[in-house]
């Protein structure tokens, strides 16, 4: 195919890469003088009606994006029976050879080519387009370092009958989620789980499961949770962890619902990962952190000075001394560690579309380390009328652990809890069992004591009561042992 001219106007120069389905020539637009990526279908295909169709819609499906982080489409068309889609030529490198070159991506600019690659996907999805395929390799990094979602050759129309063979996994299976790998139908959630996957591979440098075989990859996506990042790099904050670990979850209905929630929680993640780091950010960090409204921002500019942090530091050691010291503190000395949670989640059963969740995409501040700055709050009721049972906010420990209190800060003291635990996230209040530990009035500096300790991974915090203003806060929380 080298040196040939579809259409009488674009020759083809070299050859990009290929796949099953087609190939990706670099090639001249000699209409208006420029360099163009196309990408023709293999010809072995083109008198397949099912591979044609699913072709031509993929050129359909992204002329429709109009994007800074998609990759434009410029034409389409047949030559002598050959299909092809012409793209703009993008001079740079995919997120794959990025990662393989570079192995770890700094935290911060992770969770930026995280929220560009989101942003694309929630593009797609408005459009109810799921794109099926996120993977490193889909994502092409530019000369100014941003990054750009391309190759729809498998997305879905949400509400139109699709062309997936039954029970045939479309996809990569390094990236697939749980659904996909099992034939079933997807939503935009399967999208979410990839790019949790993705993000993993980001920071950790490699993807999270490695087997003999295709289908025992997409096994271990089935039945095995992803490896906890913080155990693998301990700088990565729980913050965004904690996005990975929702993102991926095996039950699509405990994921984000939709991509903008996974987005809100990244550009926070990306804010405290940057705050971490003394406040400057690396390479692509910078572009997508300016991009965020400053009104959705959690941790204001100032925030991130250097005396801020040192501040947030002494905060936190005055904190420990205080919890160890008041309001009934370890009479062991042995007692006295405090364990950071890997991640934190809302809790609210009763949670609708006329009833909204509980902040999730600020969960991550309340075990992010910083007690003085950041920080989850409940949503504000009138008159601290709470019209339910409660709502909450549950940590994971990680593994089962024995916590003998929960020592917590607010700002917003005054609201009442009850203290649960459970070893599998149940769907109600209810299933976390009877209370394991209370506090009639929450203080600034609050422990909440456990009644008989036994091993437990997640330890809730119920609100049950809330003050007269509406409103509680954690700026902080940890198990203590």
């Amino acid at each position: 195919m080298i040196g040939t001219v579809l259409s009488n106007r674009y020759r083809l120069n070299a050859k990009l890469g290929s796949g099953g389905m087609s190939t990706v020539y670099l090639a001249h637009d000699r209409t208006l003088d420029r360099e163009v990526a196309i990408k023709v279908l293999n010809h072995e295909l083109s008198e397949q009606p099912g591979h044609e169709e699913r072709f031509k819609r993929e050129a359909r499906d992204m002329a429709k994006l109009s994007h800074a982080n998609v990759v434009s489409v410029i034409d389409a068309g047949e030559d002598d029976g050959r299909r092809y889609i012409v793209f703009e030529c993008i001079d740079g490198e995919t997120l794959k050879r990025r990662i393989n070159r570079l192995g770890q991506l700094p935290a911060d600019e992770a969770a930026a080519y995280a929220i560009e690659i989101g942003r694309a996907l929630q593009a797609a999805h408005e459009r109810k387009i799921v794109h099926r395929d996120v993977k490193p390799q889909n994502v092409l990094i530019d000369r100014d370092g941003r990054a750009k979602l391309t190759d729809f050759g498998i997305a879905r129309t949400l509400g139109r009958a699709g062309l997936t063979v039954t029970g045939r996994i479309l996809g990569t299976t390094d990236y697939v989620s749980p659904e996909q790998a099992m034939g079933e139908d997807v939503d935009e959630r399967s999208d979410i789980y990839s790019l949790g996957v993705v993000l993993y591979e980001m920071l950790i440098g490699d993807v999270p499961f490695q087997a003999d075989s295709m289908v025992a990859v997409a096994m271990k996506h089935i039945h095995e949770p992803l490896p906890n990042v913080q155990l693998q790099r301990s700088e990565v904050s729980s913050a965004l962890a904690a996005v990975i670990e929702r993102a991926t979850e095996k039950d699509p209905r405990r994921r984000y619902r939709n991509m903008a929630e996974m987005l809100a929680a990244l550009e926070t993640a990306l804010e405290v990962e940057v705050s971490r780091g003394g406040g400057v950010p690396h390479g692509e960090a910078t572009a997508v952190l300016e991009s965020v409204p400053e009104a959705q921002r959690i941790i204001k500019p100032q925030r991130s000075s250097r005396a801020g942090l040192v501040m947030a530091a002494i905060g936190i050691g005055l904190i420990v001394g205080i919890l160890l010291v008041t309001n009934g503190g370890p009479s062991n000395p042995r007692d006295s560690g405090l364990l950071r949670a890997v991640a934190a989640h809302d809790f609210d059963p009763y949670a609708t579309d006329g009833n909204p969740v509980e902040h999730p995409e600020e969960t991550g501040l309340a075990i992010d380390g910083n007690p003085t700055n950041t920080g989850w709050e409940t949503e504000t009721y009138r008159g601290g009328n709470l019209g339910k049972l409660g709502v909450g906010l549950y940590i994971d420990a990680g593994h089962p652990v024995t916590a003998r209190a929960v020592a917590l800060r607010t700002s917003a003291p005054g609201w009442s809890a009850e203290l649960r635990a459970a070893d599998a996230v149940p769907d109600s209040i209810e299933g976390w069992g009877t209370p394991i530990g209370s506090a009639p009035s929450v203080r600034p500096e609050q422990r909440i004591d456990v009644a008989s300790p036994a091993p437990h991974r997640y330890y809730l915090i119920w609100i049950t009561q809330l003050p007269a203003s509406g409103q509680a806060t954690i700026e902080d929380v940890r198990l203590v042992r």
